[in-house]
């Protein structure tokens, strides 16, 4: 008991059949064990228990003046705390206590309240949960933006410094008494553990795209796992590999145009009766062989190009399917932490 500040009254009511009444207000202040791990939508039970130290039940008797539904009643309607707290019920139960020396029979009367409350919860939902589902479904979305571009990383990190700032922003709001830990922070933990995936995810993405080109061929059991496998899983299945060589559209003029003076050194080697202008020491037949020659080998780098390219591509498509599949497990993470969340957080606020 905190010191006794009411005003005293002097006076003792006697009535006609011998009862006297003194109605000396006190003004008692007590304490409350809080469990606060389903915050804020937990509901308290504080107890309250009055008794004699000293006299026994011979002595001092204790009863309910009011049947308990009338004190509810009048404890609502004088309630001075309407903001946090709400008043649900309130029971009572009757106990006696024996005494401590064995030979004494004679017991000691306790009376005891039990005062339930529960925390009024809009307050914490507007300004704890509802900015954090914005900001947790944010970071979800975005994984719509292309992981080859330094944009999307930044943002990440952007959006992770923004939380950090809210934390701390809101830590006053936070309960600090308690023997658990409250279940939003675990809520608020488990937020910023995703932010932080999510931008390490898009680190690797973006090395793996960026730096396709200087990377060896795709491993063999890469290719079945991610690009068969996964692929098909999140709808990217691997591209056909075709020759991706595209030829000149007037290819097939260049060959007629051609063909005559391939036939002219057919027969010069052969020595076939035909054109006989098209001698062996002609200089248009050396030139023909120097254009073949250079053909061959502009032919041999197109070729080494679209390999290089096709490893490219390989690595790049193995990179969007791992983009897709986290970004499917990080849905499906975020989805099973919220409906665990609140679901507990349902069951405490019903009961």
């Amino acid at each position: 008991m905190d010191e006794n500040r009411a005003p005293i009254v002097p006076y003792v009511y006697i009535k006609h059949n011998g009862i006297v009444r003194d109605a000396n207000p006190v003004r008692v202040v007590s304490s409350c064990n809080l469990e606060i791990y389903t915050f804020p939508f937990d509901v308290q039970n504080c107890t309250y228990t009055f008794r004699s130290y000293i006299h026994h039940v011979s002595d001092i008797r204790i009863i309910l003046g009011k049947k308990v539904e009338d004190i509810l009643k009048r404890s609502i309607s004088v309630l001075s705390t309407e903001g946090e707290w709400e008043l649900m019920d309130i029971k009572s139960s009757k106990f006696k206590l024996s005494s401590f020396d064995q030979g004494e029979s004679n017991p000691y009367d306790e009376l005891c309240f039990y005062i339930i409350l529960r925390r009024r919860a809009t307050l914490y939902v507007v300004n704890l949960l509802i900015p954090s589902c914005f900001l947790i479904t944010v970071d979800l979305f975005s994984f719509l933006l292309p992981p080859q571009n330094v944009d999307r990383s930044s943002f990440k990190m952007t959006l992770i410094l923004g939380y950090s700032v809210f934390l701390l922003i809101i830590n006053n709001l936070l309960p600090v008494t308690g023997s658990t830990i409250p279940l939003i922070n675990v809520f608020f933990a488990i937020c910023l553990a995703l932010m932080v995936a999510s931008l390490l995810e898009t680190i690797l993405i973006t090395n793996l795209l960026v730096g396709s080109s200087n990377f060896h061929p795709v491993p063999g059991w890469v290719r079945v796992l991610v690009l068969r496998f996964m692929g098909t899983l999140v709808w990217l299945p691997q591209k056909s590999r075709e020759d991706k060589i595209i030829l000149n559209p007037v290819a097939r003029e260049t060959d007629v145009k051609v063909c005559p003076l391939v036939l002219v050194e057919r027969q010069v080697q052969t020595g076939e009766p035909g054109k006989m202008w098209a001698e062996a020491g002609d200089p248009a037949l050396a030139e023909l062989r120097n254009l073949g020659n250079e053909l061959q080998s502009i032919r041999l780098q197109v070729a080494q190009h679209v390999d290089g390219n096709q490893i490219s591509q390989d690595w790049m498509q193995v990179g969007y399917i791992i983009d897709r599949l986290l970004f499917g497990v990080y849905c499906v993470f975020v989805t099973f932490s919220f409906i665990v969340i609140l679901s507990i957080w349902s069951n405490s606020y019903k009961q």
